[in-house]
């Protein structure tokens, strides 16, 4: 499992009813670490959704819980789909049904026509040297055609369980959708020094950190007050500008950072490196537990010679490595290795890091008022039009 430690399994099939914010928060702080995505916090940064806590009961004993976000179907709102991003926290090794059964049981009670999960389980992971050799070999175009993975055998077992009890994979090829990534890349450091960290890394990833730090790019760490989070968001806005993407709202940062800090001080940090006064690159770095999170980057077309987005991310590496983290997580990429395809120059500066490409379980749907998901699907499908 990728987030924690198993979670005990119940001694029999768990009962799963609401929880109060501070018990999810409590069961969330004594496990070795979760996604973020599966806090209570997170459900108040997600404010088009609703939200509730639940949690699976062996007994009087708390033995799982999940963030549960709730979109309604439009024009029919006492539907809900019931989302449960990277989650939820449960004994994933075990027999799953024990625990997705009441899940479903309970959710379909309180009006969700669909229950959409992404369960933190690897079913694959490949090395960085094997990534690199398979950009070079013409003959491979996806990480899944490379030879000699590592294959999880629980992963592989959630999956066809999964299958078999109906529920249906929501992953496109691309490895990118409208939920979360099924492919990341991710930083091991359980065990590890900083020196043997920078000695992983590519010779160009180490010589853009030498370069960032004799050209004198200075890296802080911001409080995600007002006038830090402004300077990140101006040169977010201008990334998104210059690599096409619809960036975010600066109220979204803003609602992030009061949300995620008030839950736990060390849950969210920005990160801003300036040269000689100008800022060339900003990061956000969300931890949960041992499982730190690059969320969010920007950096300046000028200046771009002084590396300030490479420091950065060394920054993010050591004081993860610092606070204890097991995992640096790059979060998603495309399973692409083709050299034309253009994402793939995404693939090789993760893949600079050292580290591996990590394949999940990725997200599935469980419908369960089958009519009411068919017209959901049809609308979401009109609206992507």
């Amino acid at each position: 499992m990728s987030y924690s430690e198993p979670v005990r399994a119940a001694a029999g099939n768990p009962v799963v009813r609401p929880i109060s914010a501070a018990g999810h928060l409590a069961f969330v702080r004594a496990q070795r670490s979760v996604s973020f995505l599966q806090t209570p916090a997170w459900g108040r940064v997600k404010t088009e959704w609703r939200s509730e806590s639940l949690g699976w009961f062996d007994g009087r004993r708390l033995v799982g819980a999940g963030l549960v976000l709730h979109r309604p179907v439009p024009r029919l709102d006492r539907f809900t789909l019931a989302y449960l991003p990277e989650g939820p926290v449960i004994d994933w090794s075990g027999e799953i049904g024990a625990w997705l059964n009441p899940l479903a049981a309970y959710l379909k009670a309180h009006g969700a026509f669909a229950i959409r999960l992404g369960p933190p389980v690897v079913t694959d992971t490949w090395s960085a040297a094997q990534v690199k050799e398979g950009i070079a070999d013409p003959g491979i175009r996806r990480l899944t055609d490379l030879p000699g993975q590592w294959g999880d055998p629980v992963g592989a077992r959630v999956s066809s369980r999964l299958k078999d009890a109906g529920w249906l994979p929501q992953n496109p090829q691309d490895g990118f959708g409208v939920g979360h990534p099924q492919f990341k890349y991710e930083v091991p450091l359980a065990g590890r020094t900083g020196d043997e960290l920078l000695r992983g890394m590519n010779q160009q990833w180490r010589r853009n950190i030498k370069k960032a730090a004799k050209e004198g790019v200075e890296v802080t760490v911001g409080d995600g007050g007002p006038e830090d989070l402004k300077a990140f968001h101006d040169l977010y806005v201008h990334t998104a500008e210059r690599d096409r993407f619809t960036p975010r709202p600066l109220r979204y940062f803003e609602t992030m950072f009061a949300a995620l800090s008030a839950e736990d001080p060390e849950r969210i940090k920005l990160y801003l490196a300036h040269h000689q006064g100008d800022l060339v690159a900003a990061t956000i770095l969300v931890r949960a537990g041992a499982h730190a999170v690059y969320a969010y980057g920007a950096s300046s077309t000028e200046k771009r010679e002084v590396r300030g987005s490479n420091a950065c991310q060394w920054a993010m590496i050591r004081h993860s490595l610092a606070a204890d983290c097991d995992v640096y997580d790059l979060r998603g990429i495309t399973p692409t290795l083709d050299a034309d395809d253009p994402h793939v120059g995404l693939v090789r500066f993760k893949v600079g890091t050292g580290g591996q490409a990590v394949r999940y379980v990725g997200e599935w749907d469980l419908p369960l008022r089958p009519m009411v998901y068919r017209a959901f699907n049809l609308h979401m499908w009109r609206r992507g039009r």
